[in-house]
């Protein structure tokens, strides 16, 4: 009978974490539509290239080096034998002590589980670098972050082989919003200073040209997706649900991560009207967006109120933070360095407020040892790639638009751009 329940229990937290899975990879192409739809038509074909072309590539890095370093076992030469171990050892102890309710899964459902993370953290650096970087330079450092970087930081917290100075802070991150979010931005910002701002984004004297997007419908649906596939990427971060605590958890969890969504719309969206005196779809969409980054550190804990307060207070960040780095001239077409990155930070940090176990200290040294690694090996290899083929295409391309010089091909032919 143990062994019934034992089976049952397995087989259902292994379904639910290869659905919350397929939410996330899910995300992927609410981030191509996301960017599509934010940059100019003639940038369109290239930029669903690198959409696609990463989460490749992250795929396949993640098999063969990255799931190895985070995890410390190589998953592309044992194959499915380890999660047949991991099965056997987990009956046998049911059968002496009694099965305890913990989180048994087969190991393949775990790598197919944090490959899509690994893919979304990349895909964070394609809006930010858009319309003017090499389509194959960036798939070379899509190679060294999913294979390495990423793994790397993944490795000292999830992975459970901490540098002393996170096992000493006891950072808390529950799904991502620094290991994923804020480390994607930081690969970003690394890559977006190197490379420079778009031509006639800043005038000489430091005036701000927008540069609207070519589909807010596509862009909307994108951000759609997005919401829709967190609840995949947070719930999915409780690690199961065969019982009934972990059932209660996961529905927490799905509350907590739309009402923040919600509370960012709404925050960015007030703002917005009180800067501008219009109500501004973008920033409104990356409102809902920064809400959902800023939950996913800690989406268990809060009351369903203190989610939607966390979520409007990131609302508003988001628009302060997109506004202070066009300021700055640090030019990041869909804003994902602040939605990612700003917000990402402050949702590490607010963890403290409902996570009695999480210390402002902890997660402050946490995010800064996460973000010091990512940067400063992100600069190193983009400054290598920079050196050696260069990070931009010619400024004629880029008038013309990257779709003909990257791909040969226009995403919306009958058109005059």
């Amino acid at each position: 009978m143990q062994n019934q329940i034992f089976e049952l229990q397995y087989a259902l937290d292994t379904f639910y974490f290869l659905m919350c899975g397929a939410l996330v990879m899910w995300m992927a192409a609410g981030f191509a539509m996301l960017e599509a739809g934010l940059v100019r038509a003639k940038n369109t074909t290239e930029i669903l290239t690198k959409n696609v072309g990463l989460f490749a590539i992250a795929c396949t890095m993640y098999l063969m080096c990255g799931y190895h370093f985070m995890y410390d076992g190589g998953f592309f030469l044992s194959g499915i034998s380890g999660g047949e171990t991991l099965v056997k050892d987990a009956l046998a102890a049911s059968a002496t002590n009694g099965f305890d309710g913990d989180a048994v899964y087969s190991q393949a459902s775990d790598f197919f589980f944090q490959v899509v993370f690994v893919a979304t953290c990349m895909s964070i650096v394609s809006g930010a670098v858009a319309e003017r970087m090499k389509l194959w330079v960036f798939f070379a450092f899509a190679v060294v972050m999913t294979g390495f970087i990423y793994p790397m930081e993944g490795s000292w917290t999830w992975g459970g082989n901490p540098v002393p100075f996170i096992g000493e802070l006891n950072f808390s991150d529950f799904a991502g919003s620094g290991i994923v979010h804020m480390a994607g931005a930081s690969a970003a910002l690394a890559g977006v200073l190197l490379l420079g701002a778009r031509k006639g984004k800043y005038g000489k004297n430091g005036e701000i040209r927008a540069i609207p997007g070519a589909n807010l419908p596509l862009a909307t649906l994108g951000t759609f997706i997005l919401w829709m596939g967190w609840f995949g990427f947070n719930g999915g971060s409780v690690l199961k649900l065969g019982d009934i605590n972990s059932a209660n958890s996961v529905a927490m969890v799905f509350l907590n991560t739309n009402a923040s969504a919600a509370g960012g719309a709404i925050g960015a969206l007030l703002l917005a009207r009180i800067i501008f005196g219009k109500a501004d779809l973008t920033m409104l969409l990356n409102g809902a967006l920064a809400g959902l980054v800023a939950i996913t550190a800690e989406p268990l804990t809060p009351t369903p109120v203190q989610a939607t307060l966390f979520g409007l207070t990131a609302g508003v960040l988001v628009v302060c933070s997109i506004l202070a780095l066009d300021k700055m001239k640090i030019d990041d077409p869909v804003g994902a360095i602040s939605v990612h990155g700003v917000v990402g930070l402050f949702g590490v940090l607010i963890v403290p407020v409902t996570n009695a176990d999480a210390t402002f200290l902890g997660q402050l040294g946490g995010a800064a040892v996460i973000f010091v690694w990512v940067f400063s090996a992100s600069l190193i290899v983009w400054g290598i790639l920079k050196a050696v083929v260069g990070l931009r295409i010619s400024e004629e391309e880029e008038y013309e638009g990257a779709d003909l010089s990257e791909c040969g091909q226009e995403a919306y032919p009958e058109f005059v751009n």
